[in-house]
C-alpha cells in the first residue's frame, strides 16, 4: 500500500480523514509540521483517495483493521493517531482493538464512539449527500457556521466528489453516525486531546464534554475560536502547534 509520508521523526502519527475528506485533505497543515520530531502518515479509507475502487464493508471496524494493517506495513509498533470527524471514531476503534500500540489520540471535531444522533430532517440532508453536491455544500456550510466563502465551499465539495466512491461515501454515513462502541473505551486512560471549533454547531465543545469528557479521564479539550468543523483548513498554524505540543509530551 502506498502512503503519503511527511517527516522522518521518531514519533509516528497516523492521520485519519473525515467523511468529506481524503488523505489529501490536510494540505494546509503540511507546511507547519515539525518533520524532524514526527513522521506523519496520511491514510485513505476504502473507496477514498488513492483507494478509490477498493471495495469492502465500509465500517468503522474495517477501517480500524486497515489502519492497524498499515501500521504493520510501516513497521510502526507504537504510534499516535490524529483523526478528523469520522476519523475520530476510527481512531478510537483502533485504540479499543490495540490499546497497547497507541501512544496518544488527537481528535479534530471528532465523532464520539457513541455515534451521532440525527433528527429526521438532518438525516435526509446527510443521506442525500451521496447523490447531491448541493447537499454536500449545505452540510459543509452549516458545520462551519455559515461564515466561509463560496469559493472554499465549492473546493471542499469538489474534493469530496473527486476523492470518494459514491457507494463508499453513502455507506460510511451509517458507519460513523450509527456505530456505538463507547462502552469499550469508557474509562480509558490513553492521553487524548480534542480540538473543537467554536463555529461547529454539532460537534462543538458541549458535545465533546458530554461524550469524550465522560469517557476519557485524561481528556484535554481545546476550543478554537476561529474554526468550525475543519480546523485544518480554518486554523492550520494554530492546529499544528496545538497538536505537536500535545504529542510532544507523549
Amino acid at each position: 500500500m502506498d502512503f503519503q509520508r511527511v517527516g522522518t521523526g521518531e514519533h509516528t502519527v497516523l492521520v485519519l480523514h473525515g467523511w468529506f475528506g481524503s488523505s489529501g485533505s490536510w494540505q494546509a497543515l503540511l507546511p507547519h509540521l515539525d518533520r524532524e520530531a514526527f513522521s506523519y502518515v496520511f491514510l485513505d479509507y476504502r473507496g477514498y483517495g488513492e483507494r478509490r475502487g477498493e471495495t469492502g464493508r465500509y465500517t468503522v471496524a474495517e477501517a480500524a483493521d486497515d489502519v492497524l494493517a498499515a501500521a504493520g506495513e510501516l513497521g510502526a509498533e507504537r504510534f499516535s493517531l490524529l483523526g478528523h470527524s469520522m476519523g475520530g471514531s476510527v481512531m478510537q476503534r483502533v485504540y479499543a482493538d490495540a490499546p497497547e500500540r497507541v501512544r496518544a489520540l488527537v481528535g479534530v471535531s471528532p465523532v464520539p464512539a457513541s455515534g451521532v444522533p440525527f433528527d429526521e430532517q438532518s438525516w435526509a440532508l446527510f443521506s442525500g449527500a451521496a447523490d447531491s453536491n448541493g447537499n454536500r455544500r449545505a452540510i459543509i456550510d452549516f458545520t462551519t457556521g455559515n461564515r466561509l466563502t463560496g469559493v472554499w465551499l465549492d473546493a471542499m465539495v469538489r474534493h469530496s466528489a473527486e476523492n470518494s466512491d459514491r457507494d463508499a461515501f453513502a455507506a460510511y454515513l451509517d458507519a460513523w453516525a450509527r456505530t456505538d462502541f463507547h462502552t469499550e473505551i469508557e474509562g480509558a486512560e490513553v492521553p487524548l486531546l480534542v480540538v473543537a471549533g467554536r463555529h461547529d454547531p454539532a460537534l462543538g465543545a458541549d458535545t465533546m464534554r458530554a461524550t469524550f469528557g465522560a469517557w476519557y479521564p485524561n481528556l484535554e479539550l481545546e476550543v478554537f475560536p476561529d474554526a468550525g468543523h475543519y480546523a485544518m483548513d480554518e486554523s492550520p498554524v494554530a492546529l499544528a502547534g496545538t497538536v505537536e505540543r500535545f504529542l510532544g509530551r507523549h
